[in-house]
């Protein structure tokens, strides 16, 4: 989309900490729509640029940067119907570049990560970039054990059966393979392929694909292996997760030890020396586009060295060794037919283009998001308007603008809604510097409180298999549901629900089964549940690791209601937690009526213990560090990066509770601090031996 209204440059600091929030929650939605249903509402184009911004506004106010931000975030949680499964090593995401001063950038900020210069020589692996499915398979043993999709980075949906029907995957590795190894890759469909499927879809009376990459997401995740054993699919290996004993030294090396066991690569991929065959790379494959034979939308760039890979590490969702290069975006006309207001759960009014349904590269769409009214005035999109909308990936396309030549007479300006249309007609607001126009209404507002039902349920929090969104709605508007509780006293209204139509016994049973599943939660879901502002699952991941246990975070939310005690003091010090959202954090547990929601739930619920991800042997698991003053073996950013890879807390202040200051040259009052209340310091040289055994 085009930037909004406001600059970046010239946001104040509270519009930044609002724009941050509404961009938080938009991208969490498309992520869901394109990680969990194969059913984008949004172009490549459109959600590439909300991510852009967020990050560009996040750039300009470092200490804003949400826990729940999109930028420490991955896909979206696992379906209902498959099985979990948790990646050894994270499945990361990749971040964006799209302009060839960008892809320098890049490079540019490689070399000062890693304290290189200028003429230090920089290799970098240029891949098309396939608009697939991405997959982990895992061998032991040199045997195929197990494959899953990406899920949210985390945990995705266990597909062993169906990539096994997949031709290009060995069942077993030759001998010299290491013992234990998950492939990574993408899973994709041929466009001759996908024609064909289509043409013997049609035939069945079966439906009919969008494109390429849903039909091989569809097809990957069928529950029924015979259906995906019928669907043409392919597959080229492009790195790797946890892998026992990796003989290489770059990433190049790599991929030829993949075509020596048997996994197909992309024949296309190049080593590039410099930038200039970086970006001879990028305009080769985007010339060579119409004639490779799969959908491509951007070159992947990697760092060759795998050292260097490894010290570079990681940043939230994304590696930093590592960014995608996207191609420009396709247009196309059609009339908008009306506009209509979506009501979220802080109250959030999100306006939706209803579009003449038009196809654009072989995708049939008929609805974007417009995101608010600033854009819609800054546009003057009107109904009844003949709009370009553009797309960039096989998804539904964005509003670019406006053809004014074609305006129908009499086509008057969009009057973005002074009311809620929920039935109580609550007037909205918007504060001054917020993009975002709210109801007024909060719990009062049906659409609010189904959407926060909706929430709660939803597959980030209790993941109730059976009670989607059009259940909960019709359970609330039927006095069924009012609250979160009440849906762990659905057993005693098990005849009713089964006389309800669309319903039985049989499946008024598996619902009560489902939900009775989950009374055992664990506590950074629960956190995410309650539906707090700015708190996203990784903030409530975040929360859970530095408490523990819910009655210690509690206890402290409660506590910190005063602004002069430590127990503030703890949470706004949390690395990733700022003011603003632990003002709403502790705003959320001053409310009386959220307090009697939380006691009813806990007297139903077993909410465990935040389990850490296993750093066996690391001598800094769970410790806190703080780090101060320059260092010179390895920049800042790099020595945090390290440390919370190893298990590691990383603080911006110095307390009791701070386990290590690591001081480096020109130290100042962090140093005295950690003196003065007896905190142990390490130097540099120090901290590199404690962490290195």
């Amino acid at each position: 989309m085009e930037p909004p209204q406001t600059p970046v440059e010239a946001l104040t600091e509270k519009q930044a900490r609002r724009e941050l929030a509404r961009l938080a929650m938009e991208i969490s939605h498309h992520d869901a729509l394109y990680h969990q249903q194969d059913a984008p509402e949004i172009s490549d184009a459109d959600y590439d640029a909300l991510r852009q911004r967020n990050e560009a506004i996040e750039t300009r106010f470092p200490k804003l940067v949400r826990s729940d931000s999109p930028s420490r975030r991955v896909g979206a949680p696992v379906a209902a119907g498959f099985a979990k499964v948790k990646h050894s090593r994270p499945m990361l995401s990749l971040s964006n570049v799209f302009s060839e001063e960008e892809a320098r950038d890049f490079i540019a900020r490689v070399r000062r990560f890693l304290g290189l210069t200028e003429d230090d020589p920089i290799e970098i692996v240029a891949e098309p970039k396939i608009d697939g499915l991405s997959a982990s398979i895992r061998y032991e043993q040199r045997a195929f054990l197990r494959a899953a999709t990406r899920g949210d980075g985390m945990v995705g949906e266990d597909i062993t059966a169906n990539l096994r029907t997949i031709a290009a995957l060995p069942d077993n590795l030759p001998k010299g393979a290491p013992d234990l190894l998950d492939v990574r890759g993408e899973v994709f469909m041929t466009r001759e392929d996908f024609f064909a499927l289509n043409e013997r879809q049609e035939e069945r009376g079966e439906k009919i694909f969008a494109n390429p990459r849903n039909a091989a997401a569809g097809s990957v995740r069928q529950l029924d292996p015979a259906i995906t054993a019928r669907r043409p699919l392919s597959f080229f290996a492009y790195s790797h997760g946890e892998i026992s004993a990796l003989k290489v030294n770059s990433h190049w090396e790599f991929l030829e030890r993949l075509r020596d066991w048997g996994f197909p690569t992309n024949p296309l991929s190049r080593l590039c020396r410099n930038a200039e065959e970086v970006l001879e790379a990028h305009a080769d494959f985007l010339s060579q586009r119409p004639s490779i034979p799969y959908d491509i939308d951007g070159v992947v760039y990697k760092v060759n060295r795998l050292d260097w890979q490894e010290r570079l590490g990681t940043v939230s969702r994304a590696p930093r060794w590592a960014t995608a290069h996207k191609f420009p975006a396709q247009q196309a006309e059609t009339i908008l037919k009306r506009i209509t207001i979506q009501v979220g759960r802080t109250g959030a009014l999100t306006p939706v283009a209803e579009l003449e349904p038009l196809t654009v590269g072989g995708v049939v769409v008929a609805r974007a998001t417009l995101h608010n009214e600033d854009e819609i005035a800054r546009k003057d999109i009107r109904e009844g308007d003949t709009v370009i909308v553009q797309r960039a990936g096989d998804v539904i396309p964005q509003v670019v603008g406006v053809v004014m030549g074609k305006r129908p007479r009499g086509a008057k300006p969009y009057a973005f809604p002074a009311e809620c249309p929920c039935e109580l007609k609550t007037p909205t607001m918007r504060e001054p510097g917020e993009a975002v126009r709210r109801c007024t209404g909060d719990l009062a507002c049906p659409y609010q409180r189904v959407e926060r039902l909706r929430h709660f349920v939803s597959r980030d929090a209790f993941d109730v298999e059976g009670l989607g969104a059009k259940h909960i709605e019709a359970f609330w508007t039927d006095g069924i549901i009012k609250r979160p509780g009440d849906i762990f006293r659905l057993k005693a209204k098990r005849a009713e629900i089964a006389g309800r139509e669309g319903w039985g016994e049989q499946s008024a049973g598996k619902l009560v089964a489902a939900i009775d599943d989950r009374r055992e939660i664990g506590l950074d879901r629960f956190i995410y549940a309650l539906g707090i502002r700015q708190v996203g699952q990784a903030t409530a991941r975040l929360l859970a690791r530095n408490y523990g246990s819910f009655a210690a975070f509690k206890r402290a939310m409660i506590d910190a209601a005063d602004r002069e005690g430590t127990a503030y003091q703890d949470l706004i010090n949390i690395n990733g937690i700022g003011r603003s959202m632990a003002e709403d954090i502790v705003t959320f547990f001053s409310e009386p009526h959220n307090m009697d929601e939380v006691d009813d739930l806990e007297a139903q619920l077993a909410i465990t213990d935040f389990a850490a991800p296993a750093t066996a042997g690391s001598p800094v698991a769970g410790k806190t560090v703080v780090f101060t003053g320059s260092l010179e073996r390895m920049t800042r950013n790099e020595a945090k990066a390290r440390a919370e890879s190893l298990g590691a807390k990383v603080a911006g202040s110095v307390s009791k509770k701070t386990d290590y200051v690591v001081v480096g040259a020109d130290a100042g009052s962090k140093a005295r601090k950690a003196e003065e209340l007896g905190v142990k310091t390490l130097s540099e040289d120090e901290w590199l031996a404690l962490v290195d055994g």
